[in-house]
């Protein structure tokens, strides 16, 4: 068995569902069902005898440990974290304790645990770390991309606790010998992405007919990689990831934000044209920027490339397309997720920015 924390969210839930279609072995997710965690993304498997949720948090140690004792897993994957931007610039404090000091009771758990293997066991047992590219701070467009033995440099709450998070898992491998491995991935997207992230809030907006708002010029650069290669890339780390290693983890797809949205547009107008003419990239309103918004982000994923031979599968034109589909597809998850408490939200981040000159 393996377990998996957070994993009823979108990268999560991803590698969940993966997991299932490719082998036998059971798998358990502990998750605490915030905001962006919806029992409805494992709904395929929710009767599934391999598959068993457990909802908790990572930060109560008593019922880690004692999961963790009852189901003996060969591994633990740490997707749980708190991941918007913007949330973490409104309420930083959460950020916090769920990232780091989540993270931090979770390596305790783990770390009791290991201790306690014996033989095969304790020596195939792995702490497999979820992070971000954006811990590496911001590039130029000069700039060559991240790799591996680049210096940490976040710059909005939300990267500076997943910087933290990572040097946690590090020092506990270089101070308790914890056979950890991390992962540091770009921007994701994908089917069951919570509707505040770029792709599937303005697949959003535009079939409601609402504006499409871009921060600033929209000439952000991310590099966007499809969830489902990003659990391929995971996979791979797990089962021939090097202990104490970090591999980064791209999709080799680095674009503006104004090339995502008019992509997605661009895609509606072909899909689902708008009722009475016009297209959806009339819908575009710039706004004010967020503070200290990074300008760019790009991966170098030769080590996970030449070390454990993944490469990204999907192109993005064929993953974006992939994606609307599915969107499409699921209006009843849409409306399902986009409740009061969301709406609030979009119009609380939104609402009071002011359209860029």
């Amino acid at each position: 068995m393996i377990l998996v924390t957070g994993g009823c969210g979108f990268i999560g839930s991803a590698f969940v569902l993966r997991w299932l279609q490719g082998q036998d072995e059971p798998i358990l997710n502990l998750d605490l069902l915030t905001y962006a965690g919806h029992p409805g993304n494992l709904a395929p498997v929710a009767g599934d005898p391999r598959y068993l949720f457990v909802r908790g948090d990572i930060g109560d140690l008593p019922l880690v440990s004692e999961l963790l004792a009852r189901h003996r897993p060969r591994a633990i994957l740490n997707f749980a974290a708190e991941s918007h931007v913007d949330r973490s610039i409104a309420a930083p404090q959460a950020f916090v304790e769920t990232n780091v000091v989540g993270t931090v009771k979770l390596l305790q758990a783990a770390h009791a645990y290991w201790q306690a293997l014996t033989g095969d066991e304790a020596q195939r047992f792995r702490f497999l770390h979820v992070s971000t590219d954006e811990v590496y701070g911001t590039l130029s467009a000069q700039d060559p991309p991240f790799r591996e033995t680049d210096a940490y440099e976040p710059n909005s709450p939300y990267s500076a606790s997943k910087a933290a998070s990572d040097h946690f898992v590090r020092a506990w491998h270089h101070t308790y010998g914890l056979p950890v491995v991390t992962t540091n991935c770009s921007n994701n997207y994908g089917p069951r992405q919570f509707p505040e992230k770029l792709v599937p809030l303005m697949i959003h907006n535009a079939l409601k007919g609402l504006p499409l708002p871009v921060y600033g010029d929209g000439q952000q650069v991310r590099d966007w990689l499809h969830v489902d290669d990003h659990c391929a890339g995971l996979r791979a780390v797990l089962d021939r990831g090097r202990v104490g290693e970090t591999y980064n983890i791209g999709g080799r797809s680095e674009r503006t934000n104004m090339q995502v949205v008019h992509a997605i547009c661009n895609a509606l107008d072909e899909l689902v044209p708008r009722a009475g003419g016009g297209k959806y990239a009339e819908l575009i309103t710039h706004v004010k920027d967020r503070p200290g918004h990074d300008r760019r982000y790009a991966i170098d994923d030769g080590k996970i490339a030449g070390e454990l031979g993944w490469a990204p599968a999907l192109a993005f034109e064929d993953g974006m397309r992939q994606t609307i589909r599915w969107y499409l597809d699921h209006q009843d998850w849409v409306e399902s997720v986009t409740s009061g408490a969301y709406r609030h939200w979009v119009e609380q981040n939104y609402g009071g920015r002011a359209r860029a000159a």
